[in-house]
């Protein structure tokens, strides 16, 4: 597959606060990410790892800097064109599954859809799709209490990419699951980006599920520390 550029940063800064209470998250951050890598952002708690993750996922602006997406200047977007970013190019996953408790798990692949105009039968459609993606076709009309915490990992992530994101932002996927089910959920992710094409971008703490990346970017005291190529990206099972 041919790699073209998907994300570029050039000078991004994040500043909170005024006077004596300023922060500076970010100090000038550069990155480039091409289509269809697999990043791992790394870094110890307060270096800027988890700001950085939500300017490229839209959710945040930079203070200063420029910040292109598909050939688009980011930084200069308000409010709802992030959004429609977000909505019709990216996917999320995070550390808490983010599920709604009362309803299946049909239902919870299928909300991303109802933003985008779907009928009922294509949603079902696509969200049965998604599910048996997964490995969970048979766990459709399951509650997220009659789930595993892999399983409702594996529900998280159809409902990331039950609208066929360009880019999947994972948010320490792992972190609230057994290293058995890490594997699954990493070769999962893995098999997503190689067989699918989707970028995945990672924020992760630990090493063992950073080693699945192709890339680890590891960040400190609000730059880019380091930016290296992973020669074993392929972990055994």
């Amino acid at each position: 597959m041919t790699k073209s550029s998907l994300i570029e940063l050039r000078g991004i800064t994040k500043t909170y606060g005024t006077g004596d209470a300023v922060f500076n998250a970010l100090n000038g951050i550069d990155l480039n990410i091409s289509a269809g890598e697999f990043v791992a952002i790394m870094g110890p708690s307060g270096s800027g790892k988890s700001t950085l993750m939500n300017l490229l996922g839209c959710l945040d602006t930079p203070t200063s800097g420029h910040y292109s997406f598909q050939g688009i200047a980011v930084e200069t977007l308000n409010k709802d064109q992030r959004s429609l970013i977000r909505r019709h190019a990216l996917g999320f996953i995070f550390q808490g599954f983010n599920l709604l408790a009362r309803t299946s798990a049909l239902e919870n692949v299928e909300l991303p859809l109802l933003y985008r105009g779907y009928s009922g039968r294509q949603r079902h459609q696509m969200a049965r799709k998604a599910l048996a993606s997964v490995g969970l076709p048979e766990k459709e009309r399951n509650t997220p209490a009659e789930l595993s915490g892999g399983q409702q990992q594996r529900v998280a992530i159809a409902r990331a990419i039950v609208t066929n994101p360009a880019t999947l932002f994972a948010d320490e996927p792992t972190g609230n699951l057994d290293s058995r089910t890490t594997r699954d959920i990493m070769h999962l992710l893995l098999e997503l980006n190689r067989e699918q094409g989707i970028t995945v971008i990672m924020v992760t703490h630990e090493d063992d599920v950073a080693a699945y990346a192709q890339r680890i970017v590891r960040v400190k005291d609000g730059l880019v520390a380091s930016d290296e190529l992973n020669p074993s990206s392929n972990p055994a099972t």
